[in-house]
């Protein structure tokens, strides 16, 4: 996917999940954060962040925030992203088949329902942007509504489907994904009975620069 309108700025704050504060041209100028998590160990003060400009100039804040540097490292960690570069993984992975996205299944939405070979799919996208020594972690809050997906997902493959979950790492250079299992235990019980139960566990790498972000390589699931 490609970002329009972007430039650098310092971070400063984050008065709230929804706001930060970084500096534009010597200004401190009020950014929407693209991503309600933590994020702590990514929105360090004086850390240099990426800016997409609104396209509405009326709009209240001038920018969104969707990447950061972590050392030399550049970090998408705009939540909207994962699943734009989900569907285009998954249309190049498994060419000709159908997608949907947004599908209902029992009282939630999952990400994509998926036709192949006359099977039919259900796939739920988790976005990684937590990474220590080079393995990514998920999630980096706690997260119900992920433990909720994850049973969805056991029960649709108890009713006849496959399913999967598909880790979109929004960073390069990761060696390994694995549950967050010290931020929310009970995601991690839930995807190892998910895998238990034959949910497959899928996960790709990014390239990220400061106005794209690309599915990059096949990274391994370690439960």
């Amino acid at each position: 996917m490609t970002y329009a309108r972007c430039r650098t700025g310092i971070f400063r704050s984050r008065p709230n999940r929804f706001i930060a504060i970084a500096e534009v041209d010597g200004t401190d100028t009020v950014c929407h954060v693209k991503n309600t998590g933590r994020c702590k160990e990514l929105l360090v003060p004086g850390c240099t962040v990426i800016l997409q400009a609104a396209a509405d100039p009326g709009r209240k804040t001038a920018y969104d925030l969707i990447a950061v540097y972590k050392g030399d490292r550049l970090i998408n960690m705009d939540s909207q992203a994962p699943n734009a570069v989900a569907e285009e993984y998954l249309r190049r992975r498994f060419p000709g088949a159908q997608l949907r996205r947004e599908v209902r299944y029992g009282d939630s939405r999952l990400d994509f329902w998926m036709e192949l070979d006359g099977e039919q799919w259900l796939i739920e996208v988790k976005g990684c942007t937590l990474e220590q020594d080079n393995v990514g972690y998920f999630p980096d809050a706690p997260t119900e509504r992920g433990v909720k997906h994850l049973r969805h997902l056991i029960h649709a493959v108890e009713a006849g489907y496959r399913a999967a979950v598909l880790f979109i790492v929004q960073m390069e250079g990761i060696t390994a994904i694995r549950p967050n299992d010290t931020t929310h235990p009970a995601f991690g019980d839930t995807l190892r009975q998910a895998a238990a139960a034959g949910v497959e566990m899928w996960a790709v790498d990014c390239s990220v620069t400061p106005d794209t972000l690309t599915h990059r390589q096949v990274v391994p699931v370690e439960l």
